[in-house]
């Protein structure tokens, strides 16, 4: 989620609007719900429905393909990538491997193969106004997938059994959707209205909470805004006692404080920093005060270069969720128009009157921290830090599953970094963070075969991530046209 004077202005602003309320009836939308609900539970029950898979092939060749392997070196022109029994098998010059005759060759000149997406700040939750959010466990997993997300991390819930289930039906091939790393409900001080999130009493509440969701199976832990530093010490303290990792979006503890603290990660790069707060409080949220000191801010200041090194001696790594903030920056472009499709016209109307309220502010503020903050990323980066991915599909509903991943890497781009080192902080540095990389991240020889196949060059044109034509996972092919025209018009409903 963003921070907390973004999610005040969601809070006070956006509700459906009265037209859009009295356009629905209720019993309507409870036969809906009744419907999705159902559906939801027929998917889980079956086997993935076939039609959304183009190879299934034991062995599988992509040839004269343009490859960025994930590990940030530079693409390599007409590779062929060789596939067997969902693991890949080899890699090299399409002169020189040649498939054997069994196999299913695809001719992949003039397209670009890349990893399968590891996204740090996913939801399986979407904004429907007021403080509410109502859980995509239909739609979010199979538009995370077709938009090359093959692994995500949750980084928080609001359903928390919704996504165990959901990850244990997709590990079990009930249904189709990225691995998923369950992070558990978030660990939160008082102050957020925001009905379904727990406020801590104190410490021993936070050990207490943890011990629950470790035996019930989360994998990672998440820190929110208004948590005290005795807290944050217990929970990072229990979770690696369990070996689980502790990310945060904080606003009542410093960055520098919950690095001191050991802290393992930090969400939205530096929008979420109050270290640069005049006078702040100890365990208080500035929350009114965050967004104007960061309007304030020299980023080359000897106070900026003080908290990146604390950051990067502290092996402390970022999240970038650059989607999320441009949604309230004037000047930037409206979501994918696919992206609008998968919408609901209900939510869809709510976030275009929202964003053209924006487009319409006078001596806006945001594009000066926007583009702060994109410097501010890539600084960190050439200090020596670790920066992942993610999208964050929170604010007023503009970032939407899998099209955000795209958006995400375009955005990446824009802030300085070459395609190839976009692609490694959105696949192999967040594989690493999650100690999966011997298995998913990069292409390499013996790992999984997690690859999104992209026509055009992506090298000549960022453009070109948009055009994902197939997503292999496990070595299986889902045809992306298909996912996407399956989910139009199903966002806010299921």
């Amino acid at each position: 989620m963003p921070h907390s004077n973004t999610a005040t202005f969601i809070i006070s602003r956006l509700v459906l609007s009265p037209r859009a309320l009295s356009s629905i009836n209720i019993f309507g939308i409870r036969s809906l719900l009744i419907f999705g609900s159902a559906l939801f539970t027929s998917i889980t029950a079956q086997a993935i429905d076939e039609e959304f898979i183009s190879y299934d092939q034991n062995e599988i060749a992509i040839v004269n393909v343009t490859l960025i392997d994930g590990t940030g070196v530079a693409p390599k022109p007409r590779q062929t990538v060789l596939m067997k029994s969902g693991r890949i098998d080899a890699i090299g010059s399409s002169a020189d491997i040649r498939p054997s005759a069994s196999a299913q060759i695809i001719d992949a000149a003039g397209k670009t193969l890349i990893p399968g997406l590891v996204m740090m700040h996913e939801h399986m939750f979407y904004p429907m106004g007021n403080a509410h959010y109502t859980e995509m466990l239909y739609s979010f997993p199979r538009l995370y997938l077709a938009g090359g997300a093959t692994t995500v991390r949750t980084a928080g819930t609001t359903a928390p059994y919704g996504d165990l289930n959901l990850r244990d039906a997709i590990n079990t091939g009930k249904t189709m959707g990225p691995d998923i790393d369950v992070t558990a409900p978030y660990l939160n001080g008082p102050g957020l209205p925001i009905l379904k999130i727990k406020s801590l009493r104190d410490a021993q509440d936070a050990k207490n909470m943890m011990q629950y969701w470790d035996r019930e199976g989360v994998t990672s832990y998440k820190a929110y805004m208004h948590i005290h530093q005795d807290e944050l010490a217990q929970v990072v303290a229990s979770a690696h006692q369990r070996n689980r990792k502790v990310t945060g979006h904080l606003c009542s503890i410093t960055y520098q404080e919950a690095a001191e603290l050991g802290i393992d990660n930090l969400e939205h790069g530096f929008f979420a920093a109050t270290d640069f707060v005049k006078n702040k409080k100890k365990n208080e949220c500035p929350s009114s005060e965050l967004h104007q000191s960061l309007l304030n801010l020299d980023i080359g200041s000897p106070e900026v270069n003080a908290l990146i090194k604390v950051l990067v001696d502290k092996n402390v790594a970022l999240t970038s969720t650059l989607t999320v903030f441009e949604t309230f920056t004037q000047g930037r472009p409206k979501a994918y128009p696919l992206a609008l499709e998968a919408l609901i016209p209900q939510v869809r109307e709510q976030y275009e009157s929202q964003w053209q309220k924006i487009a319409e502010q006078e001596n806006p503020t945001w594009p000066i921290v926007f583009k702060k903050m994109m410097h501010l990323e890539k600084k960190f980066v050439e200090a020596g830090g670790i920066l992942m991915a993610g999208t964050d599909p929170t604010g007023y509903g503009g970032v939407i599953a899998g099209f955000s991943n795209q958006r995400q890497i375009e955005l990446l781009v824009e802030a300085g970094f070459s395609i190839e080192h976009a692609i490694k902080i959105a696949t192999l540095n967040g594989a690493t963070f999650l100690e999966r990389d011997n298995k998913v991240g990069s292409i390499e020889v013996g790992k999984q075969a997690d690859l999104v196949l992209i026509d055009g060059e992506l090298t000549n044109d960022t453009k070109a991530i948009r055009n994902m034509a197939v997503v292999f996972k496990d070595g299986v092919g889902y045809n992306v046209s298909k996912i996407v025209q399956k989910t139009k018009s199903v966002v806010g409903l299921h």
